[in-house]
């Protein structure tokens, strides 16, 4: 819980304050009274008689009633001024500067927590420890500089890390980017990022709210909060960015199915955004980007108009653009020869429009008239004017200005004079607007926006399966991979087909079943996990004679128990597969079976559970996409039949939370047919 203390305190202590402003509660001090904080301000230093021309308290004991008390002490002092502040002083709001807690040791985890359980015993609130504080519009409560300029309307930005945080700033401010509100949660001993996002939708004003929501997070605590707050402020039309550091790591672990060497938690996280609508940024530069594209009216379509006066940034941001999925429209016709007329001799309309290094402002309201007004197939204008500083360029940015407020396709300027127009920029940025000196990187950053998904609903309607039947074959089952026949059990049951098989432990009967399932034949070793490896598989059987050949040979291969045999079907392999991902659920995947799964990992994943779009997405992302279309003369696999196994495919281990891998490989796919011919299914009822 965030109290009204964290967010207004009427009056703000600094426990640990100094003179220095080389230290921590020196430097937090003076950014409180420079930034103008309009309630009372404490100082406690048992050192000093007066602070920064503040009277200093000996003691916390010494203390009138606090609402905030911000601490810059040594850790092993901090329990017992939090202590006195709570119980005795009224403080509801505590942000612990310092460091030595749990990311140092057991015994400073234990400190923490008892810190945390005495804030929470007087329902206060806690940031931190090891953070550099907070910044609101109320005030600057962080040891830190730059400290940017405040918008009401600015970016709410929460970082796991308080350097980083600083640096994003840093990266922002000289672009334009505002802010409204900067939230470091440090070791989020009670608030971390999630809380904090929680905070800011329970309290969302769709009139005084800020739209953008930054963040940095290092570890999803609790990804089910992440994404309920997050699609919900979305949803209340805000538009959130995201970094996500620990990208690399190795998730894939020592996996025994396809799926597990394929999912990672990374993954999941790459799907919890998805799922949420949140767009995901590799960087700091591209976080910024991203902010920035935000804090500009929202693209409505995917048709640009570059509008310059140089030739080649221009062209960068075409190929940028193109890259990305947007269209760059030839422009041609009655408006585009009127427009030229108006133009110097030599310049260009077909888009990209350049209006030469000669150009002026008149010209480019012309050129923005235009897009706006006469060329319907645009929905949006980027800007690209520099300066070579022969002649200042003011009247260019100031009717750029003008234009942003009253055109309804956004435009996006590019000012890529850093120095020689510098003086030009620092005018435009002071009208608020912000500033892509990069064009590729905008390019880039506006792809990242325009083609994330919006959130996906909170109720998913699943296929309807039998579900009764599911929970007892998981009741009758033991940790590990299920039997053949329980694993057909559970496919039926969710709905999921599957090719005919039989499973046989003698000869007579491997037979039998070859003849009835008709030839050609598929037999398959039952025990060994990686049948391909061990001589497992045998295609293309076509006789009983063979049979009794193969049967035997798979019987001496250690580890086999059984053989299966199923029906020899063709058609385009593909896989699927879910596996349990520890806090986030089941990660559903789906892909091109074959060598795409094999060395080019062709595969797109999701959280369970999925919607019917949420799947089609999925399968139309795959780099062999086209292959499902039919390529080359080949028959084509049905969408409709593909989403509907990875649908149901989420409902069954939605049913089912003990499955934690689950491999569909292969799936053969032809016309409307899309059959599972191998499956294996391991569960994990008893916690490890």
């Amino acid at each position: 819980m965030i109290t009204r203390e964290m967010i207004e305190p009427r009056s703000i202590v600094v426990v640990g304050a100094s003179n220095e402003l080389a230290k921590p509660g020196g430097k937090v001090l003076k950014n409180i009274k420079d930034a103008g904080f309009r309630g009372k301000i404490y100082a406690v230093n048992p050192k000093e008689k007066e602070v920064q021309g503040i009277a200093c308290h000996a003691s916390v004991a010494d203390l009138p009633q606090a609402d905030l008390a911000i601490i810059a002490i040594a850790a092993k002092f901090c329990l017992e001024t939090v202590t006195i502040l709570a119980e005795q002083k009224g403080t509801k709001a505590f942000i612990i500067l310092s460091a030595g807690f749990s990311e140092e040791s057991a015994a400073g985890r234990e400190l923490e927590q008892a810190i945390v359980k005495k804030i929470e015993a007087v329902g206060g609130s806690l940031i931190g420890p090891n953070c550099i504080g907070v910044l609101t519009t109320h005030y600057a409560g962080v040891f830190t500089t730059p400290i940017p300029r405040l918008d009401p309307m600015g970016c709410d930005f929460i970082s796991g890390s308080g350097a980083t945080a600083v640096f994003i700033m840093e990266a922002g401010m000289p672009k334009g980017l505002s802010f409204n509100s900067i939230w470091s949660v440090g070791n989020s001993a009670q608030l971390g990022v999630e809380e904090v996002l929680a905070y800011l939708d329970e309290t969302f004003d769709p009139k005084t709210s800020p739209r953008v929501k930054l963040l940095y997070i290092e570890n999803i605590k609790k990804p089910d909060l992440l994404l309920k707050h997050a699609r919900s402020l979305i949803r209340k039309g805000c538009r959130i960015a995201a970094i996500k550091s620990g990208s690399s790591e190795a998730g894939s672990r020592a996996a025994s199915s396809h799926t597990g060497a394929l999912a990672s938690p990374d993954e999941a996280v790459s799907a919890l955004f998805r799922k949420a609508g949140i767009v995901r940024c590799s960087g700091r530069e591209e976080l910024v980007a991203v902010a920035s594209v935000f804090m500009h009216k929202e693209l409505q379509g995917k048709n640009i108009a570059i509008i310059t006066h140089a030739g080649g940034p221009a062209v960068m941001l075409t190929d940028a653009l193109s890259n990305n999925g947007f269209t760059i429209p030839h422009l041609e016709g009655p408006a585009a020869q009127e427009l030229l007329s108006k133009l110097h001799p030599g310049s260009s309309v077909a888009n990209p429009i350049d209006f030469l290094a000669t150009g002026t402002a008149q010209q480019l309201g012309e050129i923005i008239d235009a897009c706006e007004h006469r060329f319907d197939e645009i929905d949006g204008m980027v800007v690209i004017f520099g300066s070579p500083g022969l002649f200042p360029v003011y009247d260019v940015y100031r009717l750029l200005d003008e234009k942003m407020k009253t055109c309804k396709k956004p435009i996006f300027p590019v000012l890529p004079s850093i120095i020689n127009a510098a003086d030009e920029v620092k005018d435009f940025l002071a009208k608020g607007r912000i500033n892509f000196p990069d064009e590729v990187v905008l390019g880039n950053a506006l792809a990242k926006v325009f083609f994330t998904s919006k959130p996906v609903p909170e109720k998913v309607a699943l296929p309807p399966i039998n579900e009764a039947k599911i929970r007892q074959v998981i009741a009758d089952a033991n940790d590990g991979y299920l039997s053949p026949a329980a694993v057909q059990t559970l496919l039926d049951a969710a709905g999921i087909p599957r090719a005919g098989e039989a499973v046989v432990a003698k000869k007579s009967d491997a037979v039998a079943a070859a003849k009835k399932l008709g030839y050609p034949v598929v037999m398959k070793v039952v025990g060994p996990i990686h049948k391909s490896d061990v001589g497992g598989v045998a295609l293309g059987v076509k006789d009983d004679a063979t049979v009794e050949k193969e049967f035997d040979r798979m019987m001496e291969i250690k580890d086999t128990t059984a053989i299966l045999i199923q029906p020899m079907l063709s058609g385009v392999e593909l896989f699927a597969g879910a596996k349990l991902e520890k806090k986030f659920g089941h990660l559903v995947l789906c892909g091109l079976g074959g060598i795409f799964i094999e060395v080019l990992k062709d595969v797109a994943s999701g959280l369970a559970p999925l919607t019917s779009d949420e799947a089609l997405t999925m399968i139309r992302s795959l780099k062999g996409y086209k292959i499902l279309k039919g390529f080359r003369g080949q028959q084509p696999v049905s969408e409709e039949k593909l989403t509907d196994v990875v649908v149901r495919l989420s409902a069954l281990v939605t049913a089912a939370p003990e499955i934690v891998e689950l491999d569909l490989n292969p799936l053969l796919g032809k016309g409307e047919q899309v059959v599972a011919v191998d499956a294996r299914i391991r569960v994990q009822k008893k916690p490890h």
